[in-house]
């Protein structure tokens, strides 16, 4: 067998669109996460019990569910009582619920380490609650939990292959039409890891670089 690259130089740019579509979806369901995952892990630590419960009941909901399930509920089990989206809303609100609840561990575990004497000195110097979480508590959690949400993104990169079974032409749907046409399998699939890899790896020398500004800022 051997490895012919030349039958894909047609199909390049079909598989350029699935990566941005795919970079879209990731990108909007990062924000989404993020949003999400922060709301989560403020509740999570609320002094209400109610409060902390209907997080946490998210929180297990989403992160011990196959994502394939929680997919194909959004995409076709919603229609059934007249909630209608589109591939890619359905796409990019699957990885938003999901990526929110692993979020949410990690901004919590921030939360929780910050040194009762931190919150003690806001307090007495006069901050509002809401002042203390936005000025000091969320800053402090957010920069101790870059590296750990750098592995949460790239989790979501790499979940993202799943939205081919909506019907989404993202990139691993785009390899599959290629690689029907082309009759090149090997390459096509070849070509995609490549592609994942190194999507993956700007994530993580993203999140590696934010991680190292920050730490000097600190110091």
């Amino acid at each position: 067998m051997t490895f012919d690259l030349a039958p894909l130089a047609p199909y390049i740019g079909e598989l350029a669109a699935g990566a941005r579509l795919t970079a879209l979806a990731c990108a909007l369901a990062l924000a989404g996460g993020l949003a999400l995952g922060i709301v989560a892990a403020l509740m999570r630590t609320a002094a209400l019990p109610l409060v902390r419960r209907a997080a946490d009941v998210y929180v297990d909901v989403f992160r011990n569910l196959p994502f394939i399930v929680q997919l194909f509920f959004l995409f076709y089990g919603l229609p059934e009582i007249g909630v209608r989206l589109s591939a890619f809303g359905t796409g990019v609100l699957a990885l938003s619920l999901a990526g929110g609840a692993f979020t949410s561990d990690v901004i919590r575990s921030g939360i929780l380490a910050i040194e009762p004497g931190v919150l003690e000195a806001a307090q007495v110097s006069g901050l509002s609650r809401l002042a203390i979480y936005r000025r000091i508590v969320l800053p402090i959690a957010l920069r101790s939990a870059v590296r750990p949400l750098g592995s949460v993104f790239v989790n979501l990169v790499l979940t993202s292959s799943i939205l081919s079974a909506i019907t989404l032409n993202e990139l691993t749907g785009s390899a599959k039409i290629v690689a029907a046409d082309t009759f090149q399998p090997f390459e096509v699939y070849a070509v995609l890891l490549l592609i994942y890899a190194v999507m993956t790896w700007l994530v993580s020398l993203s999140s590696a670089a934010l991680h190292r500004r920050l730490n000097r800022r600190m110091n």
